[in-house]
């Protein structure tokens, strides 16, 4: 693989390298989860995946942003769930169909992704630089969040109460998260959480006042 990257200049399209981004950050995140970010090096990462170190330090600033890829995949998915919610559902009926979709549909890759997500939002909590990039993905999804919610109450984006708004759901939606993962990463069973839709629309409806959360009139 290494070969070939390098055959190509460094000059790889947009999708490869996300393809390679993502490879990478896989291993380094469960290299991270089985040794500690301390105990990693960026050979080891480098040697797991194939590549040589040097490419991996012209793909990721130090060896803790490699796990960036793997804690943003997720939220990605969070926000483009919420990016979809028409307006005559509420959250909760639209958020329980959409894990239900993925459910059905999720591949083995998708949930090893998942699994190492989860592990890295473990992480944060005793690695301040895994927490970082961890913070770093939730404060893009406060933003994203923020346009969500300006479009349902048909507010500007970058007006106070939609901010402040934005913010406190994005707090619930972390702490659910974070709380969740851990306790399925303790070995609880998923079926406890088969509530999670509710329980997130619940904590959007109570940040936001009930202004967001349930359908909306079509305009």
């Amino acid at each position: 693989m290494d070969g070939r990257f390098s055959a190509e200049g460094g000059k790889v399209g947009a999708h490869r390298r996300h393809r390679v981004r993502l490879e990478v950050s896989r291993e380094a995140s469960r290299l991270f989860w089985e040794q500690g970010v301390d105990a990693t090096t960026g050979d080891q990462i480098a040697a797991a995946v194939g590549l040589s170190t040097r490419t991996i330090w012209r793909l990721f600033r130090n060896k803790e942003s490699c796990a960036e890829p793997v804690v943003t995949r997720g939220v990605a998915w969070e926000m483009s769930v919420l990016r979809r919610w028409p307006p005559h559902l509420s959250l909760e009926e639209h958020f329980a169909a959409e894990v239900l979709r993925y459910g059905r549909g999720a591949t083995d890759l998708d949930r090893l992704d998942d699994l190492l997500a989860m592990r890295m939002a473990v992480l944060a909590g005793t690695e301040p630089a895994i927490r970082t990039a961890w913070l770093m993905a939730r404060d893009q999804a406060c933003r994203e969040m923020a346009e969500v919610i300006a479009l349902r109450t048909r507010r500007p984006a970058d007006d106070l109460q939609v901010l402040l708004y934005a913010a406190a759901v994005a707090a619930a939606v972390r702490v659910l998260n974070e709380s969740i993962g851990a306790a399925l990463l303790a070995g609880a069973d998923p079926r406890d959480f088969a509530d999670a839709p509710r329980l997130v629309a619940r904590a959007v409806r109570s940040a936001t006042g009930g202004a967001v959360g349930g359908p909306t009139t079509a305009a």
